[in-house]
Protein backbone atom coordinates (compact mmCIF):
# COMPACT_ATOMS: atom_id res chain seq x y z
CA UNK A 1 0.00 0.00 0.00
CA UNK A 2 1.18 3.48 -0.51
CA UNK A 3 1.89 5.82 2.01
CA UNK A 4 1.97 9.66 2.10
CA UNK A 5 5.32 10.59 1.46
CA UNK A 6 5.70 13.41 4.28
CA UNK A 7 3.85 11.01 6.72
CA UNK A 8 6.48 8.13 5.56
CA UNK A 9 9.01 10.58 6.11
CA UNK A 10 8.17 11.57 9.45
CA UNK A 11 7.62 7.88 10.41
CA UNK A 12 11.30 7.29 8.85
CA UNK A 13 12.86 9.94 11.15
CA UNK A 14 11.33 8.52 14.08
CA UNK A 15 12.23 5.15 13.02
CA UNK A 16 15.64 5.87 13.39
CA UNK A 17 15.15 7.99 16.61
CA UNK A 18 13.71 4.28 18.26
CA UNK A 19 16.45 2.53 20.41
CA UNK A 20 18.32 -0.11 18.24
CA UNK A 21 16.99 -3.03 19.86
CA UNK A 22 13.41 -2.13 19.46
CA UNK A 23 13.61 -0.47 16.01
CA UNK A 24 13.40 -3.71 14.23
CA UNK A 25 10.18 -4.94 16.07
CA UNK A 26 8.34 -1.28 15.92
CA UNK A 27 9.35 -1.09 12.24
CA UNK A 28 6.73 -4.72 11.78
CA UNK A 29 4.55 -4.02 13.58
CA UNK A 30 3.58 -0.48 12.61
CA UNK A 31 4.46 -1.21 8.57
CA UNK A 32 1.66 -4.08 9.46
CA UNK A 33 -0.53 -2.29 11.69
CA UNK A 34 -1.14 0.82 9.80
CA UNK A 35 -1.82 -0.16 6.34
CA UNK A 36 -4.48 -2.10 8.07
CA UNK A 37 -5.68 0.71 9.22
CA UNK A 38 -5.65 2.57 6.17
CA UNK A 39 -7.82 -0.16 4.52
CA UNK A 40 -10.34 0.26 7.49
CA UNK A 41 -10.65 3.89 6.89
CA UNK A 42 -11.32 2.41 2.94
CA UNK A 43 -8.15 4.21 1.76
CA UNK A 44 -5.29 3.02 -0.11
CA UNK A 45 -3.12 5.32 1.21
CA UNK A 46 -1.39 5.14 5.06
CA UNK A 47 -1.65 8.53 6.15
CA UNK A 48 -0.59 10.54 9.59
CA UNK A 49 -3.82 8.89 11.91
CA UNK A 50 -3.18 5.43 10.36
CA UNK A 51 0.82 5.05 12.09
CA UNK A 52 -0.66 7.64 14.92
CA UNK A 53 -2.92 4.86 15.98
CA UNK A 54 -0.55 2.10 15.01
CA UNK A 55 1.89 3.29 17.26
CA UNK A 56 -0.65 3.92 20.07
CA UNK A 57 -2.54 0.70 19.82
CA UNK A 58 0.63 -1.74 19.29
CA UNK A 59 3.14 0.19 21.25
CA UNK A 60 3.45 -1.27 24.88
CA UNK A 61 2.30 1.27 28.00
CA UNK A 62 5.80 1.36 29.18
CA UNK A 63 7.11 3.06 26.60
CA UNK A 64 4.33 5.71 25.80
CA UNK A 65 6.08 8.57 27.02
CA UNK A 66 9.14 7.81 25.04
CA UNK A 67 6.55 7.25 21.92
CA UNK A 68 4.67 10.70 22.31
CA UNK A 69 8.52 12.84 22.58
CA UNK A 70 9.30 10.88 19.62
CA UNK A 71 6.13 12.30 17.80
CA UNK A 72 6.56 15.44 19.08
CA UNK A 73 10.11 15.17 17.76
CA UNK A 74 9.30 14.43 14.45
CA UNK A 75 6.03 16.63 13.57
CA UNK A 76 3.47 13.54 13.86
CA UNK A 77 0.35 15.58 15.31
CA UNK A 78 -0.54 12.76 17.95
CA UNK A 79 -2.89 15.23 19.81
CA UNK A 80 -5.55 15.51 16.71
CA UNK A 81 -6.55 11.55 17.07
CA UNK A 82 -5.92 11.49 21.00
CA UNK A 83 -9.00 8.67 21.83
CA UNK A 84 -9.23 9.46 25.10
Amino acid sequence: MQWNSEVKAKYDTMLKKIPVFHRGITDEIVKEKAPMLAAQRGSGCVEECDVVRAFTDEVPKCFYSMMIRLMDDVGLDHKKYDRE
